[in-house]
């Protein structure tokens, strides 16, 4: 999702370490040893590092006790933001992508010796890993005049390779682009398999209801099972009722043919989920779709697929019920689609509380065994730890009451799923006693604003007064994830802690305009912020947060970052930052991460939460690192090409680091 405020850094967007034993010992191979030692195991061929999103690198060769050797090894520029000249790349970038349109939120994948990723513009590039040099691109040449309520955005590409006697593009390299297609790469040479759909491409915004153009896409990188392509979509929030259908589809890795589809929103009667939702809205209701990555366990023959929420977000009278499958972590059948579970962390969402990060899929020590298990990271703050295979919870989930709405004709749930454990990493609510200031007079114009709102515990609804929300639909884990280390059962996650409001307001008879076409109401949101543009919260506004997986307790929780235009406040270290991306964890004890708006890769101590390092980039690291091992030596790579929602340094660069020699 994407926001727009005033300020520019408010514009706040918003395994399978498959349950086999085999792919569980892979991963223990990996545990730290000596110095200069890089472990063993899978490469990071997957987005989230694996199928699975555990986000773990069990390279061993960068550890707590020689991170101060690291050193960027090289950097390379995509083209997409420079107007430098650049061999058979773009000789100007894209103008509209210095608006703010852009986001390069990309974590590069790396297989048969190349690294691969995609660019905002859905470029996709080849490197060779252990010099940064480019071996080929691939431009799907977009309208770049696209009008897109959620910007220029691709978090990456998929790998797979045939079983057999495959003649042409044995292997390849899939994405999807933010204008609805579906392309397969051969992987060597970067050429469309001819074969695939229609010279390369499968149209995605087709069967999907009424499209507008520039807001129906793709934005993650599809999930790969066996030979089942499994792709979601982006859809512009909150423009009208009867948006596009969140469908997920499945298709042929080989031909491109569409072998199953997925609507969130069920449309037949016959569908379990159907008695939640009224005829009308089960008819007309659009998106609740799938934006975030979507997880694999390839030996389950699972996809887990994170939906949002339905059309529109925050008024929701037209679509009485708990609206399920919307809001929930979907187990499907990769083959057939066929639905295996279903969980959902919000009813009935007012909030714009989509589940916008990749489900990961960890392990639960339990009796004296890994239990799988699939670890859900909301906006609220919650982190539910579900059984993989049955999607029950392992820790305690409560339904508590929360407030009901006082909209005309709106029906908010009565209540709520909360996690006992992991506790809700949110100090909520937010209490007028909590309105902060950096000065007294800040402070002051926070009060009167925080004054005119309605506020509340989690879940206060939106109202014609308007409402406080904290958490908020740009807060909390959002699509960079978690990241987890099988050896300790820690599971780490980032987090914004800022204030917002929403603010319904009725529209006149006959009224079509605006958004949320269709319904009694439009709406506006914001940050409930100070005139020097702080968030009127005590901070810190941005986290790093550890969860013991065996306690299910907090390990530690420390700041994340800084705001650069506020760094001369002596205490501004302990604020934190604002944030998007997500963390890595690697086997020589280390959490790295960008994300914060200070243009900084940093490293944190797993068993601590001490900050060891901290390199500089050259521009804002809004996307999730990987790491790879190259002629006997581990490298830490991350995007480096700033954030349009966060108003972080612009730019067009993959930055990779390694030991000095």
């Amino acid at each position: 999702m994407r926001i727009r405020f005033d300020h520019p850094w408010r514009a706040l967007a918003l395994v399978a370490l498959a349950g086999s034993a085999v792919a569980l010992l892979a991963l223990r191979g990996g545990r730290r040893g000596p110095d200069g030692e890089l472990g063993s195991g899978a490469p990071w061929s997957s987005y989230g590092g694996d199928p699975g999103g555990s986000r773990y690198s069990p390279l061993g060769q960068i550890t707590r006790s020689n991170i101060g050797r690291l050193e960027v090894a090289w950097t390379y520029r995509t083209g997409d933001a420079s107007h430098d000249d650049h061999s058979e790349g773009p000789k100007s970038g894209c103008g509209r992508c210095h608006t703010g349109e852009s986001k390069f939120e990309a974590t590069p994948i790396i297989a048969e010796d190349r690294l691969y990723l995609s660019t905002p513009l859905n470029r996709v590039i080849a490197l060779d890993p252990a010099s940064g040099k480019e071996l080929w691109r691939y431009d799907p040449k977009l309208k770049l005049d696209l009008e897109r309520n959620e910007g220029f955005v691709s978090r990456g590409v998929a790998y797979w390779a045939a079983i057999g006697n495959q003649q042409s593009c044995h292997s390849r390299i899939f994405f999807g682009t933010v204008d609805a297609r579906l392309l397969a790469l051969d992987a060597a040479t970067g050429k469309p398999c001819d074969e695939f759909g229609e010279h390369g491409t499968v149209r995605l915004d087709v069967g999907v209801g009424r499209v507008q153009e520039g807001q129906y896409g793709v934005t993650s990188p599809p999930a790969v099972v066996g030979d089942v392509v499994v792709v979601g979509s982006s859809i512009g929030d909150n423009r009208r009722v009867d948006m596009e259908h969140g469908t997920v589809r499945g298709f042929d890795a080989r031909s491109g043919r569409e072998l199953w589809s997925f609507d969130p929103i069920p449309r037949s009667p016959a569908d379990p989920e159907y008695q939640h939702w009224s005829k009308a809205a089960a008819a007309t209701t659009g998106a609740g779709n799938a934006w975030a990555p979507i997880s694999a366990d390839t030996s389950l023959g699972l996809v887990f697929v994170p939906t949002g929420s339905a059309a529109p977000d925050f008024f929701a009278g037209l679509r009485p019920g708990d609206n399920r499958y919307t809001n929930s972590v979907v187990a499907l059948e990769a083959k057939t689609g066929k639905v295996r579970w279903s969980f959902q962390v919000v009813h009935h969402d007012l909030w714009d509380f989509d589940v916008g990060s990749q489900p990961s899929l960890i392990t639960v020590p339990r009796g004296g065994r890994e239990v799988p298990a699939v670890a859900v990271a909301t906006k609220m703050g919650h982190i539910f730890i579900l059984d993989r295979v049955t999607g029950a919870p392992l820790f305690p989930v409560e339904e508590r009451p929360v407030p009901a709405s006082d909209v005309p004709g709106e029906q908010a749930s009565p209540t709520q799923p909360f996690p006992v454990l992991p506790k809700p990493l949110f100090p909520a609510p937010l209490e007028r006693s909590d309105v902060w200031g950096v000065t007294p007079g800040e402070k002051k114009v926070c009060l009167a604003e925080f004054d005119r709102l309605r506020s509340g515990p989690l879940f206060t609804p939106p109202s014609l007064q308007g409402t406080v929300m904290y958490p908020g639909y740009a807060g909390g884990t959002t699509w960079g994830g978690m990241s987890w280390s099988p050896q300790q059962h820690l599971l780490v996650t980032n987090l914004i802690r800022i204030p917002l409001w929403v603010k319904l307001e009725q529209r006149a008879p006959g009224d079509s305009s605006g958004n949320q076409i269709g319904t009694p109401f439009r709406m506006s949101r914001g940050m409930l912020a100070s005139p020097k543009g702080l968030p009127c919260n005590r901070p810190p506004w941005g986290s790093l947060v550890a969860i013991d997986l065996a306690t299910g307790e907090q390990r530690w929780q420390v700041p994340l970052g800084r705001i650069p235009e506020f760094k001369w406040f002596p205490w501004a270290g302990r604020w934190g930052s604002p944030n998007m991306g997500g963390s890595m964890v690697v086997a020589g004890g280390l959490v790295f991460i960008g994300a914060a708006m200070d243009n900084y890769l940093r490293a944190y101590d797993l068993e601590t939460g001490s900050e060891l390092w901290k390199g500089r980039l050259p521009a804002g690291g809004q996307a999730t690192p990987m790491s790879f091992a190259a002629n006997g030596r581990q490298y830490v790579v991350i995007a480096a090409g700033g954030h349009g929602d966060l108003g972080t340094t612009f730019g067009d660069y993959v930055v990779a680091f390694r030991l000095k020699n």
